[in-house]
C-alpha cells in the first residue's frame, strides 16, 4: 500500500511541474482551441483576400440556386402535362368505384400469386391500420363500396381528424381530383372532392388551393430547397339546415345584471370535424406572427395537402388496400 501511495505522489508532482511549463501549457490551449472551433469562427481567422474570394463563390451559390427554382418551374409544367395523361385513367378508376362502369374480364386479371398470398404479405401492424369496410358479401354490390372513406381510415394523417359523424357524409365522396395552376400562372394546385347528391350539403364539388413558391428568399437565398406551399384557400360548404357537423350547438345559462333573472341561451361552438380542412387558417401578410400552434397546425395542413396530391390521388387503390401503407412502413430511413 505504501509503494502505491509513493508512485501517486510522484505522479502528481510530475504533474505539477508539467502544468507549470509555459509551452506545454501553450499547446494545450491551441488544441483546446482548434477542438472548440467552429466554421464560422475560423472564416473570421481568414485572410481579407480569401473572405474575398468566399465571397464570389456565394455570388456563384445563388445564382445557383436562382437555375434551381427554374429548374423546378419546369418540373411543374411537366406535371400539368403529365395529369392530362393520367387523367382519363383516373376517370376510369371513377367509373368503376362508383359502379357506372363494369369493367371487363381482361381487366379485372391481375397476376398477384394469389388472395392467400397477398394477404400473408400484409405484416400484422398494416392490418391492424386497415379498416376496410365491411360491405355486404353480395354479388349485386355496386362498384367499390366506401372506397375513398376507406382510404382515409387508412392513412393516419386524415384518420387522425375523421370523426365518426364525417362517415356517412364522406360515404357520398366519388372522387379526389389534383389541377395544377395553369401555364403562366403563379404555381399552385387545387384539390377536388367531388359529392354525389347527398342530404348533408348542396355542393357537388368541395375545393382546396395550395398556393406555392419557387424562388430563392432573397434575405436567405441558400436556404432553398424546391417549390414550397406557402398558403392555401378552401371553399364555403353549403350545409343544408341542421346539417353542419363543424359546429355544435351548446345551451348556457345566463343571468341578467340588473334583474336578476337567469334564461338559458344557445349558442353554436367549433366542433372537430375532417370537414374543418376546407376552412384553413389563414396565413396572414400584414405581418402578425401567429403562434405555435396556429404554425404547427398550418404545417399539419400542408403536409396533408402534398401528401394528397402526391401519394393519395395518384396510387388511391393502394391505399385502399393497404399495399402503400405497408410499403412506407417498409422504408428505412
Amino acid at each position: 500500500m505504501e509503494g502505491n501511495k509513493h508512485a501517486s505522489d510522484k505522479k502528481e508532482k510530475l504533474a505539477d511541474q508539467i502544468m507549470q511549463n509555459p509551452q506545454v501549457l501553450a499547446a494545450l490551449q491551441e488544441r483546446l482551441d482548434s477542438v472548440s472551433q467552429t466554421p464560422s469562427s475560423y472564416i473570421e481567422t481568414l485572410p481579407k483576400a480569401v473572405k474575398r474570394r468566399i465571397n464570389a463563390l456565394k455570388q456563384l451559390q445563388e445564382k445557383c440556386a436562382h437555375i434551381e427554382a427554374k429548374f423546378y418551374e419546369e418540373v411543374h409544367d411537366l406535371e400539368r402535362k403529365y395529369a392530362a395523361l393520367y387523367q382519363p385513367l383516373f376517370e376510369k378508376r371513377k367509373l368503376i368505384v362508383s359502379g357506372t362502369e363494369e369493367p371487363s374480364d381482361a381487366e379485372c386479371e391481375w397476376h398477384s400469386g394469389g388472395e392467400e398470398d397477398d394477404k400473408d404479405k400484409l405484416s400484422e401492424d398494416v392490418k391492424k391500420k386497415m379498416t376496410i369496410s365491411e360491405a355486404p358479401n353480395t354479388e349485386d354490390a355496386k362498384g367499390i363500396p366506401d372506397f375513398w372513406l376507406t382510404i382515409f381510415r387508412n392513412v393516419d394523417m386524415i384518420n387522425i381528424s375523421l370523426q365518426e359523424y364525417d362517415e356517412p357524409i364522406l360515404k357520398h365522396l366519388q372522387d379526389v381530383k389534383v389541377k395544377f395552376s395553369d401555364p403562366g400562372q403563379p404555381m399552385s394546385f387545387t384539390l377536388e372532392f367531388l359529392f354525389e347528391p347527398n342530404e348533408f350539403f348542396t355542393n357537388a364539388v368541395l375545393t382546396k388551393t395550395y398556393k406555392m413558391k419557387s424562388e430563392p428568399d432573397s434575405a436567405d437565398p441558400f436556404s432553398f430547397e424546391g417549390p414550397e406551399i406557402v398558403d392555401c384557400d378552401g371553399c364555403t360548404i353549403d350545409w343544408k339546415k341542421g346539417k353542419n357537423v363543424t359546429v355544435k350547438t351548446i345551451k348556457k345559462k345566463q343571468k341578467h345584471k340588473g334583474r336578476g333573472t337567469v334564461r338559458t341561451i344557445t349558442k353554436q361552438v367549433p366542433n372537430e370535424s375532417f370537414f374543418n380542412f376546407f376552412s384553413p387558417i389563414k396565413v396572414t401578410g400584414d405581418g402578425d406572427e401567429m403562434d405555435e400552434e396556429m404554425e404547427n397546425s398550418l404545417a399539419a395542413d400542408f403536409e396533408l395537402g402534398h401528401f394528397f396530391r402526391e401519394r393519395i390521388v395518384p396510387r388511391a387503390v393502394l391505399y385502399f388496400t393497404g399495399e402503400a401503407i405497408e410499403d412506407e412502413d417498409s422504408v428505412c430511413y
